[in-house]
């Protein structure tokens, strides 16, 4: 069984990128499979003095949670043409490990068309920094209403396999 993390750039309840990775979850029906964090809200702010050991407890789950995955799959909204700083925080916790190196990675863009590209952007950058393997046929936009969106997430979840 493949393990796939679930890291939701939106700290907001019930936001549309939320829904998205919930629904990745209903489309591989195995619990242990599609496993979502929980944490955003509360890592630290980044800061390279507090990246020793030992780590701060949300930081090491972070990199636990990470580690655990066989891939990772994230959905982030774009705010003032980027990433989220809250999700551009978690990222920066995931530079001074090696956890996210060589892991299959991918995205799904839920933003409408012709929003959200300057978050995935700065996301692929970022992610190519930390050594992740992004898988290119597991990124792509998917919209929350799109009848076919469950047969475009089981495809994701089957590239990052």
């Amino acid at each position: 069984m493949v393990q796939v993390l679930l890291l939701c750039g939106s700290v907001r309840e019930g936001s549309s990128n939320e829904a998205m990775l919930r629904l990745v979850q209903e489309v591989v029906g195995e619990p242990d499979s599609a496993v979502f964090y929980e944490g955003l809200g509360e890592l630290p702010h980044f800061n390279p003095d507090l990246d020793t050991d030992p780590l701060p407890e949300s930081v090491a789950g972070l990199r636990r949670a990470i580690a655990e995955a066989d891939a990772v799959l994230v959905c982030t909204p774009e705010y003032a043409g980027t990433l989220p700083g809250s999700f551009k925080n978690l990222l920066d916790w995931t530079v001074g490990g090696t956890e996210i190196c060589d892991k299959p990675t991918g995205w799904i863009n839920a933003a409408n068309p012709g929003r959200g590209e300057g978050a995935i952007a700065t996301l692929r950058t970022v992610l190519e920094y930390t050594g992740a393997a992004i898988v290119e046929d597991a990124c792509v936009r998917i919209a929350l209403a799109d009848p076919d969106a469950r047969k475009s997430i089981g495809a994701v979840v089957e590239a990052l396999r």
